[in-house]
């Protein structure tokens, strides 16, 4: 079958990776795409929420399957701009509705789904500008730390771990007054800090059946030790050491078939991944957030483990027969470390050319995904913050993170920063 893949960061080059590896896979598609889904497939200049542009794609090269990468196209609809269209419903769509999107698209709805169907979260409450000065005595009289989060999509930074009360009022007043998110924090969520270890677990589902395709701990803070500011991820490691038997049957029993039957109940399609955000306290989950896609840079180390193919799991999904399949692991550990331009999170400059190692000089058990980066003429120059993933395989986490490791130091661009500590947690 012909597949257009939409997004552009280091999760569509490894998902472009993976798909091309499956016999149904003909043709490869990405819109817009990066300098290493180029390899995979051909990229097409398509904004990801352009549908119009989408369709011509869609009719011009005989697609068969939309894989939908990043979050905005899904909270926007285009499943039900698909679904609608009598030249488009037969492509299978994986992402899901516009109204089951919400689960990532607005807090406020996620945290009364959970409620509803009495899945482990956070406490909250949620304010808007007519309900402020509730939301600021609110504030004054919980707990600290707490957490802020705007409702809608903020690019990954409409959270806010306040320490003091004068900040998280500061923060408060910023997002609904300053309106710091736009409409986004017109409505902010409020709720109780969880203390623990964060993981994330990655399913895919037709809104009956799933099987869970991964998990993975993804690294936020810029700097080593878990220090600086937040980014949209430093680097991640898989098989989580904490992610027993034990800990797996409970996140199954109380938050994932809850969440799936939830959605059967509430008659929301739903045909693709959920990312769930937990946390682990003392060896109990609770849902941090969900998101309604694969995350970045956990693709990067999920994927390579999955032995299973994917493209054949994304047509049990749409046939009724993915509680059918058999998923099975590459038993190894897996370590993806990010390379990121100067600056960032904050202010970075593009268009730094970068050089890589040659294919035969990349180990066999390391993969480099392409995040921001572009093509001028025969270059390979960077085109965002996160620039460049490189992810190996390892007898244990620490043995893949140093294979990681070994491979950027072959890798340079003005700029370049990485952490070095990533799975710092486990050295064994």
């Amino acid at each position: 079958m012909n597949i257009l893949l939409l997004g552009s960061g280091g999760r569509e080059h490894a998902l472009a990776w993976k798909m091309t590896q499956s016999h149904h896979c003909d043709q490869l598609f990405i819109a817009p795409g990066n300098a290493g889904t180029a390899a995979f497939g051909t990229n097409l200049s398509i904004s990801v929420t352009d549908f119009d542009a989408i369709k011509d794609a869609c009719m011009n090269y005989q697609i068969n399957m939309l894989v939908v990468g990043p979050e905005e196209p899904l909270v926007k609809g285009i499943y039900d701009f698909f679904q609608a269209d009598p030249s488009l419903n037969h492509i299978i769509v994986v992402g899901p509705s516009k109204a089951a999107a919400q689960l990532e698209g607005s807090k406020a709805f996620s945290k009364k789904f959970m409620q509803r169907h009495g899945i482990p979260t956070a406490a909250y409450a949620e304010f808007t500008a007519d309900s402020i000065e509730d939301g600021r005595k609110y504030i004054q009289q919980h707990a600290l730390p707490i957490v802020l989060k705007a409702d809608g999509l903020a690019a990954g930074k409409g959270v806010v771990i306040a320490a003091t009360t004068e900040e998280a009022l500061a923060c408060f007043d910023e997002m609904i007054l300053g309106k710091q998110f736009g409409a986004a924090s017109e409505k902010v969520v409020i709720e109780s800090f969880l203390q623990g270890i964060e993981v994330s677990v990655f399913a895919l589902t037709n809104g009956e059946a799933y099987h869970i395709i991964g998990h993975a701990k993804d690294y936020k803070r810029i700097g080593e030790g878990d220090t600086g500011l937040n980014t949209g991820g430093m680097g991640c490691v898989s098989p989580v050491p904490f992610m027993d038997a034990a800990f797996m049957q409970k996140t199954e029993e109380k938050i994932i078939r809850p969440t799936v039957e939830g959605l059967a109940k509430e008659g929301l399609e739903y045909h693709g991944f959920i990312f769930f955000g937990l946390m682990n306290m003392g060896g109990e989950p609770y849902v941090i957030e969900y998101n309604c896609r694969l995350g970045d840079p956990e693709t990067e180390v999920v994927l390579p483990r999955l032995q299973t193919d994917l493209v054949a799991l994304f047509a049990a999904m749409d046939n009724g027969t993915l509680e059918d399949a058999n998923i099975s692991f590459d038993p190894r550990s897996a370590a993806t470390i990010m390379a990121v331009s100067g600056g960032y999170p904050g202010d970075y400059a593009k268009g730094k050319t970068i050089e890589l190692p040659a294919a035969n000089e990349v180990p066999k058990d390391t993969l480099v995904f392409h995040a921001g980066t572009i093509f001028s003429g025969d270059q390979v120059l960077t085109n965002g913050g996160r620039v460049l993933a490189v992810t190996s395989y390892g007898a244990n986490i620490a043995e893949a993170v140093e294979r990681s490791k070994t491979t950027l130091q072959q890798i340079s661009f003005e700029g370049m920063y990485f952490r070095k500590d990533i799975g710092f947690e486990f050295p064994c």
